[in-house]
This record gives C-alpha cells, sequence and structure tokens, in this order.
C-alpha cells in the first residue's frame, strides 16, 4: 500500500536524527528499505518472528517490531543495536510506519470513493454514508475538472496538480483513465466562473511550466450537493471533446460557454449526413482547394465584411466577390445572405463533428 519509495525515505529521516539503522522487511523476509547495507540473515530471522505471537523480540542484534494495518501485520520493522535507546527507536518508527498505513488508506478509500461518484457506480444511500464514514461533507458546492495529458500515465503531471492543491485537503485529484486527471475543486460562496478559469490558466501554465507539456483542461459547472458531482464531470468530458472537435486552438473549455457546438455534437450521425447531402448534393465542405477554405473562414472571421477580408487576404474587392460568386455557383449558398452564411458555418462545423466521430471508431 504505501510505495517502497516513502519508506525509504521515513526511515532515512529516522536515521538523521536518531543515528540508528533501520530496516523494513515485508511478512515474507523481502527487503523493502534500508539504510543498512548487509542484514546479513535476518530478514529469515523476521519472518520467523512474523510467526510468533510476540510485538518486539531482540535476536543477533537487532530489535524487531511488528506493524499492522488493523488487525492485518503488514512490515516487519528491523532496528540495530540492542540498548534501550535503540528499542525506543524502532518502537517509534514502527509508529510511524504504522501512521502511514492508516493515512494511505483513508487517501485509497476516499479516492476509490470518487472515483465510483464520478462515474455513477453508487446508489444514492452509499453516496451519503460513504461521504459520512470518510468524513467528506455532502453540501458544498464543486465542480470538476478534466485536464488531458498528451502521454499516457503521465505521473509528473499528475503529481504538479497534486502538488498545486496541495494545501486545499477538501479538494481531490485523481484519475479514472490512462489520460486524463480528474480535479474535484471545493467552490466558496464567493467564488465565481471567472475564479474558475483563473485555476484552469493556472493549471495550464504550470503544467507547461514545470513538467514541459501542453494540456486541454475542460470543467463542467458548480453544483450543490456531492450526489451532483458525476454531472460536473460528465459536462467537463462533453467540454472536452467539443473542444477538440470545434475549438481545436484553445487549451481551456467551459462547458458554459461551447456555444452552438454543444447542439451538433449530440446530434446523431446519420442525420449529419443527411444534412450534408441535402446542403452540398452529397459533396463535401472540406473537399474545396485550400485557396476556396481560407477565403471562406477569413470571411467569418470578419462578419461577413467584404472590403476587410479583401484587405487582410491581400487581394482586390473584386477578386474576393469573383470567389464568392463562385461559391455560390457550386453550391448554391451566397455566403453574403445572413441565412446562407449562417447554414454554411453550421455545415462547416458538422463536417468536423463527423470526421471525429469516424475517427473514434479506428
Amino acid at each position: 500500500m504505501i510505495s517502497n519509495q516513502i519508506l525509504q525515505d521515513t526511515i532515512e529521516g529516522i536515521k538523521s536524527v536518531s543515528m540508528t539503522d533501520l530496516c523494513v522487511v515485508d511478512v515474507e523476509g523481502k527487503i523493502l528499505a534500508s539504510t543498512i547495507r548487509d542484514v546479513g540473515d535476518n530478514n529469515k530471522n523476521a519472518v520467523a518472528f512474523a510467526a510468533s505471537p510476540a510485538d518486539s523480540q531482540t535476536l543477533n542484534g537487532y530489535h524487531f517490531f511488528k506493524a499492522f494495518d488493523e488487525n492485518q501485520l503488514e512490515y516487519i520493522i528491523m532496528a540495530k543495536g540492542e540498548s534501550d535507546a535503540v528499542h525506543m527507536i524502532g518502537k517509534l518508527a514502527t509508529l510511524q510506519v504504522q501512521n502511514l498505513l492508516v493515512a494511505y488508506k483513508e487517501r485509497f478509500d476516499k479516492d476509490n470513493f470518487i472515483k465510483n461518484l464520478l462515474l455513477d457506480n453508487l446508489l444514492l444511500v452509499d453516496i451519503y454514508n460513504r461521504a459520512k464514514k470518510l468524513h467528506i461533507d455532502t453540501d458544498v458546492k464543486r465542480i470538476v475538472f478534466i485536464i488531458e495529458t498528451k502521454t499516457e500515465k503521465d505521473n509528473n503531471a499528475l503529481e504538479t496538480v497534486r502538488n498545486i492543491f496541495a494545501t486545499k485537503a477538501k479538494d481531490f485529484i485523481t484519475a479514472v483513465d490512462e489520460k486524463n486527471i480528474i480535479l474535484v475543486k471545493e467552490v466558496k460562496n464567493n467564488e465565481t466562473y471567472d475564479d474558475m478559469e483563473k485555476t484552469a490558466k493556472v493549471i495550464v501554465d504550470m503544467l507547461n511550466t514545470e513538467v514541459m507539456t501542453n494540456v486541454h483542461v475542460a470543467y463542467g459547472t458548480m453544483v450543490g450537493e456531492i450526489k451532483e458531482v458525476s454531472r460536473s464531470y460528465k459536462e467537463a468530458k462533453m467540454a472536452l471533446d467539443v473542444g477538440k472537435i470545434f475549438y481545436s486552438n484553445r487549451n481551456i473549455i467551459a462547458y458554459s460557454n461551447l456555444g452552438i457546438g454543444r447542439l451538433i455534437y449530440q446530434l446523431p450521425l446519420p442525420l449529419c449526413k443527411m444534412f450534408i447531402k441535402e446542403i452540398f448534393d452529397g459533396k463535401s465542405p472540406d473537399e474545396f482547394d485550400e485557396e476556396t477554405l481560407t477565403t471562406i473562414n477569413k470571411f467569418f472571421e470578419n462578419s461577413l465584411n467584404v472590403s476587410e477580408t479583401s484587405r487582410q487576404l491581400y487581394i482586390h474587392r473584386n477578386t474576393l466577390v469573383y470567389r464568392l460568386d463562385k461559391l455560390q455557383k457550386s453550391t448554391g449558398l451566397d455566403l453574403r445572405v445572413f441565412e446562407d452564411a449562417i447554414t454554411f458555418k453550421i455545415a462547416l462545423m458538422v463536417v468536423k463533428y463527423m470526421k471525429y466521430m469516424e475517427s473514434l471508431e479506428y
């Protein structure tokens, strides 16, 4: 349950103060952490001690102690020396390891609870019963952030996120799959969505600086009860997907700012295909040449302003008008007419959505 590195750091810290060498072995005699270069056969003696009813024992120049997780024996602590002072240090080391076991078990239980809460794997009565048992408030405001990393199992990114929120005891950081880190953040009464946007920027900037990795951050809406946390998670998940499809130039996306992308994302693919066929007669907008696509996108960026678009494209106004006329002949849509422009813009977004959904099938 406790990593070997944590055990090693613990006994090295104790040795630096007490000048007493320590070793931690499991019930099978395997050395997990040690400040002693050679323990000889004492790990075998530890196995024999584990089978005995004694809580401590002195043998072959070592004090032996047992560390329990509740009633289950987890570790044998060996302290080198036979003096009373060494015995006291060994007892203190054993107490420290047992405290670590309790802390890690509580952390594991909370992590497991949060994962099941996010994935809707708990009955309503179980949510409140387990939250009470784990001392988790049930009626505070919370919001869910999803941090997607480029690489799977990015432990450096996970630890960085944990460090950012290390002082916030009521925030939870976990992972439900290989690439996404989940932050369930408590929201204070005076905090707004602007504050959530600032939090997302802090995460992006810290990961870019500390881990040298670019991430996408999405977040849902604030919820008032613990049973609604899964809804905020689903919203953040949708925001992440919609952001990838329609707003790929943004690394932060909020569920409350998805715009028309939210509607298109929920359309069934057969309906999308029918719409594209109806508008473009079986053709696809992404089949246009690069010049045409650049013209269309720039025209939309400039709110259908012919003069400004031609200026930014460094072409004559009549050249732009010619291109728009040519597009009208091939599609039947005049982008200078607001209704036709809206139809064309939606069609472009629908094609993006269709391509994204088809890519998930492979």
